[in-house]
């Protein structure tokens, strides 16, 4: 007789919603008429993330302690509620600001379709509490952004950002599954308790196949995070996919990537914390100078804002690779901010590429805070969140980091990050400069022609909703703290 293990079918709520919703508009895509699929796969998608922010917030009230469900596959606490009411809120604010973008009308349904599964594999991949479990959830979401990527074969680069995405993110992959092969070598186990107890039992701290597995894992979860040395998609990817896509992935993607980074290493590696966490600390430094020194000579902005996305994996990497419980609420609290601030900005950047029809750079910013005063002060608010100014969430993001790692008793690091900040502030300012401060001259050449492009709504609620929050987190610090507080006590730091 099959022993088949009791299912918690609210743990799964908020992906099956989404799954549920990402089935319905493929089948819009064939059932509903081709002038009418744009409105209700939009719809749809929408919802099912409406009803993934409802069952998240749900789930995090409900599940005071957590626990594992599932045979022990997945997890239910507030570690995974919070990042899934993250993800959950980015793909609301996709779905927004994808309404106006010029994508082929064949496919349009499709692309719903593949936002909101992808929104279901992250909900899973936040959970995930074995190896199995992880991978599998890895490659879900990841197969949906690839094609993503690649959606719209109109757009000049689209299908080369996906087939890059596809092969480069193929080999984090790889690194991952033959790291977690490695591990369930050493240990037998897959679970990441069980592999915390079989080390701890077998004394397997120092087993060569041990820390080489580990070392994988990290380098595949990496790749994902958008963190040096295993960046080398993200510039490329992020120019050439369609600006909605690359908004999810910059804000969705890297907030998933480091919320189970860190899971997976404090709990499945707890032995080895003298091994990771100077790795991570290694990998975020090398994040933080490639991403601000390569930004410095970008003039694409969507490039410039791909390289900045770096330099903010390592920022919260100095969080993640303290392993306390100060740098898991530091890494919880800076992620609020950060979706909000990278999110709004691609946002502003696909506004400005539908007015003008060619891709965005410096250059072609010059007046567009006068133009469009509501989308030029968002823009200037999340280039001073971005450089962690003060009024902002980067600001108290960044600080919150800084000081988990003095706590941790790494002031080397702390100032590395601030000597990094102070780098970015050049190209962070550039784009407020170009957007406000060009000479006459230069105005009259960047002016658009054609008179004034219509106002787009659903975008500009998307961008002002990353403002509130952008502003907001500065001064709603303590509940937003509490929220990480509650979010990190769920790890067993």
């Amino acid at each position: 007789m099959i022993h088949r293990p009791s299912v918690d079918w609210f743990a799964l709520a908020p992906a099956l919603i989404l799954l549920g919703a990402s089935g319905l508009a493929l089948l819009e895509a064939v059932l509903v008429p081709r002038g009418a699929r744009k409105v209700v796969a939009a719809a749809t998608t929408a919802l099912g993330f409406l009803g993934g922010i409802v069952a998240a917030i749900w789930l995090y009230v409900d599940s005071v302690h957590g626990e594992r469900v599932i045979a022990n596959a997945l997890y239910r606490d507030r570690w995974a509620a919070l990042a899934i009411v993250i993800v959950c809120c980015v793909g609301l604010a996709s779905v927004a600001v994808s309404w106006s973008e010029r994508m082929s009308e064949r496919h349009i349904a499709e692309y719903y379709a593949l936002l909101a599964a992808a929104g279901a594999g992250m909900a899973f991949f936040v959970g995930a509490a074995n190896l199995m479990t992880l991978f599998l959830s890895l490659e879900w979401f990841s197969l949906c952004l690839y094609v993503m990527c690649a959606v719209d074969s109109e757009l000049e680069g689209s299908l080369e950002a996906g087939l890059k995405y596809l092969i480069v993110g193929s080999f984090g992959s790889a690194a991952l599954l033959f790291g977690s092969a490695l591990v369930y070598g050493a240990t037998g186990k897959l679970g990441f308790v069980e592999i915390a107890q079989a080390t701890a039992t077998g004394g397997l701290s120092h087993d060569a196949l041990l820390v080489v597995g580990l070392a994988l894992v990290l380098a595949g979860l990496g790749f994902k995070a958008s963190a040096a040395p295993f960046h080398m998609w993200t510039p490329d990817v992020y120019e050439g996919a369609p600006t909605p896509v690359t908004a999810f992935m910059s804000a969705a993607t890297k907030t998933v990537a480091l919320v189970v980074a860190l899971r997976v290493l404090v709990t499945a590696f707890p032995q080895e914390a003298r091994l990771w966490t100077w790795a991570v600390a290694g990998i975020a430094v090398a994040s933080l100078a490639i991403g601000n020194l390569a930004a410095l000579v970008q003039r694409d902005v969507k490039r410039m804002l791909a390289y900045s996305s770096i330099s903010h994996a390592g920022f919260m990497l100095i969080a993640v690779a303290t392993g306390t419980p100060l740098g898991g609420r530091a890494l919880m609290y800076y992620l609020i901010p950060y979706s909000a601030i990278a999110f709004g900005g691609f946002a502003v950047v696909a506004a400005r590429e539908r007015e003008l029809g060619v891709p965005v750079t410096v250059d072609n910013l010059a007046g567009f805070g006068w133009e469009r005063p509501f989308l030029g002060i968002s823009m200037t608010l999340f280039m001073l969140g971005s450089a962690g100014l003060p009024f902002t969430g980067g600001f108290v993001g960044k600080f919150y980091a800084f000081s988990a790692a003095y706590d941790h008793g790494w002031i080397w690091l702390v100032i590395v990050g601030v000597v990094a900040t102070i780098v970015s502030l050049y190209y962070y300012l550039g784009v407020v400069r170009a957007m406000y401060m060009r000479p006459a001259e230069e105005l009259r050449l960047a002016a658009v022609a054609g008179g004034s492009p219509p106002r787009e709504a659903l975008l500009q609620a998307a961008v002002g909703a990353a403002f509130v929050v952008t502003f907001g987190s500065f001064f709603a610090v303590q509940p937003l703290i509490e929220l990480a507080r509650h979010a990190a006590s769920s790890l067993p730091f």
